[in-house]
């Protein structure tokens, strides 16, 4: 389980579809943000937080057993200490990684997933990461 540049660059190359857990309806936080970025790159993203029915036009589930498709990837916007339910959610539901934004840090949470076999990032943003790993922003 390691945090690399290498694990990052793989997630936002091959991944298709980004569920962002804790996604806000508020365009000043940072999950909006993110969220509306992912879009902007062409990814498929799926709000999930139980307090709204539609983040940025799309509709937006309560957790991420009610998501009706298969997620890539799953990016944590909650606490450290709240980010381990949805680690061991996405394993459940069988996601191909975890990606815990800025501040967030859980080491047995990130265990957990890369003993499932997920890849994980920890304490990472895709929307910083991506114009330095990939390439320019569309």
């Amino acid at each position: 389980m390691l945090d690399t540049d290498w694990t990052s660059r793989e997630i936002l190359t091959t991944s298709k579809t980004w569920a962002v857990v804790g996604c806000s309806t508020d365009p000043r936080r940072a999950s909006h943000g993110v969220a509306a970025f992912l879009l902007a790159q062409g990814f498929t993203v799926v709000p999930v937080h139980p307090a709204y029915d539609e983040v940025l036009g799309l509709q937006c589930y309560p957790d991420l057993r009610s998501v009706p498709v298969p997620i890539d990837v799953v990016d944590i916007f909650r606490r450290a200490d709240e980010a381990g339910v949805h680690v061991d959610e996405a394993i459940e539901v069988g996601a191909g990684a975890v990606w815990m934004q800025l501040g967030v840090v859980d080491v047995a949470a990130a265990r957990r997933a890369s003993e499932a076999g997920l890849a994980v990032v920890m304490d990472r943003c895709p929307r910083i990461d991506y114009p330095r790993l990939v390439g320019q922003p569309r």
